[in-house]
């Protein structure tokens, strides 16, 4: 059925009872692209994918939680420090659970 489409897109490796969930998040994935879809650009920066990488660990209150402490480097306030830890965290996860990424970044 060769040129009855212009492209193929994958969401990954699952089946899904219908096409809507798919479509909804392929639309969703392009608008956040779109200026003005996110009132903070800043914030599509920072979106997992955008740089290649997938996003670093988040962390929330309380500083411990169920024995697991926040890294001391994230309570420092140190910015640079706080950014360099991102970015080495970022880069394990990515090539832990997608070294596919890695070879495709900018």
């Amino acid at each position: 059925m060769e040129g009855l489409y212009d492209g193929e897109i994958s969401l990954g490796d699952f089946v899904l009872s219908g096409g809507e969930a798919a479509a909804l998040a392929v639309i969703e994935a392009a608008a956040r692209l779109a200026p003005g879809f996110v009132k903070e650009s800043a914030s599509v920066e920072n979106d997992s994918f955008f740089r290649g990488v997938l996003d670093h660990p988040h962390y929330t209150r309380p500083a411990l939680w169920r024995d697991l402490p926040v890294p001391e480097v994230l309570l420092s306030g140190h910015h640079g420090k706080i950014e360099a830890w991102r970015r080495e965290q970022s880069e394990r996860r990515t090539r832990d659970r997608r070294p596919d990424l890695l070879g495709r970044r900018d």
